[in-house]
């Protein structure tokens, strides 16, 4: 659509003087720097000085296609994501990454993931993931022709893995912590490209968070300018820095003056990302308590969560699930209705109350279908009904 891929390489986030070809992604972190404590995850490089700046002379809209140039190369066919809206709400924007293919904004990073398998000829598609994650990556898999075998935490909605089964994916539900050695196994026996992390902190698939830098590029088209602030629902933070890269390479372009201020939104209940900084560290490990937000509630962290707040001058905020449950309530009142990680945006620049000097954007990830419980409460049948009952 806009011309074939600029990647030329890979490198290290721990030593961005350490450079690596393009291929393979190198799923398990940069194998120079990353120690048996730490793993550091690697970007892609691209040949900037060839970038088209009318790129975006363009509207924002479905298919990430558009933004070629600035993305591996796509081989996966698309299912139309992108071209997300974005709804002015409370003071703020929100940008509903609900409206994706799968209800996700992992549409994104699966559209250039699982990309990546195809390119390498991979027998199949393997991820541990207990929602999102794996739901989108089936999808994207089914529509390229592979395999996907989807390894979910035995306390997953049922709902999600029917709907991870619609799409053809075989489902194994296990003790989380089994996951993973069984995935390294399915990567290294059948030769299933992993899209899923597989090191001790969190470096995951080195191509995926170039799939949310798209993010970036419609959020600085439907707003006319670089917002002051973004607030986005994190994890393992693929998502924070995918969105920060893409500003940053639109200040790179000379396009923008600057870049937003990045805030990392967790649960209380665990927050590795905010140990993280608060103690100086590449990335941390937390225990977890409990959490209804199961999205984004974990106990493992990565560097890339660490590199967007810094570098933007960004704080990580920890919200709790009733000031999540609170904002997913007022958004539902406003017609949007998010899983309630996907509330953690709004909930975080709620508890901040802070002023900011431009737009200020929250991100929600997911449709409030994907959450726990959904569909368990019913409402039976009633007769006799009257007017005053239907206006109480």
């Amino acid at each position: 659509m806009n011309g074939s891929s600029l990647a030329v390489g890979q490198r290290s986030l721990g030593d961005p003087s350490i450079e690596f070809p393009l291929s393979p992604p190198l799923t398990k972190g940069c194998p120079r720097t990353s120690t048996d404590e730490i793993a550091y995850p690697v970007e892609v490089v691209y040949d900037y000085g060839r970038v088209d700046k009318g790129l975006f002379d363009q509207e924002p809209g479905p298919d990430i296609a558009r933004w070629s140039p600035l993305l591996p190369s796509l081989e996966a066919p698309t299912l139309g994501e992108g071209g997300t809206p974005l709804l002015e709400f409370d003071g703020i924007h929100l940008k509903d990454e609900s409206q994706n293919p799968t209800w996700s904004h992992k549409d994104r990073l699966n559209r250039v993931a699982v990309s990546a398998a195809v390119a390498e000829g991979a027998a199949g598609v393997v991820v541990a993931s207990s929602g999102n994650h794996g739901a989108s990556a089936a999808a994207y898999a089914a529509r390229a022709g592979l395999p996907a075998i989807v390894l979910a935490s035995a306390e997953s909605p049922a709902a999600v893995q029917a709907f991870v089964r619609a799409y053809g994916a075989k489902v194994f539900s296990m003790p989380a912590d089994e996951r993973w050695p069984l995935l390294r196994e399915i990567v290294d026996r059948l030769g299933y490209h992993p899209v899923s992390n597989q090191t001790v902190t969190h470096t995951g698939h080195p191509y995926g968070p170039e799939g949310y830098k798209t993010i970036a590029y419609e959020l600085f088209l439907q707003l006319g300018r670089v917002p002051a602030a973004v607030f986005a629902p994190t994890g393992y933070a693929e998502l924070l820095f995918g969105v920060w890269k893409g500003f940053t390479e639109l200040r790179l372009l000379g396009l923008a003056g600057g870049v937003p201020r990045m805030f990392s939104c967790e649960p209380a209940a665990g927050g590795p990302n905010a140990q993280a900084l608060a103690d100086g560290a590449p990335a941390a490990i937390v225990e977890l308590g409990a959490s209804a937000a199961y999205g984004i509630a974990g106990s493992v962290g990565g560097h890339r969560g660490v590199v967007a707040v810094r570098d933007s001058g960004g704080e990580a905020v920890l919200v709790t699930d009733d000031e999540m449950r609170a904002a997913q309530r007022d958004l539902a009142r406003q017609g949007v209705w998010q899983e309630l990680s996907g509330a953690a945006g709004l909930a975080a620049y709620r508890k901040l109350r802070r002023d900011f000097d431009g737009p200020v954007v929250c991100v929600g990830t997911s449709s409030g279908f994907k959450d726990l419980g959904v569909g368990e409460e019913t409402n039976p049948a009633r007769t006799g009904l009257t007017l005053a009952d239907l206006t109480d």
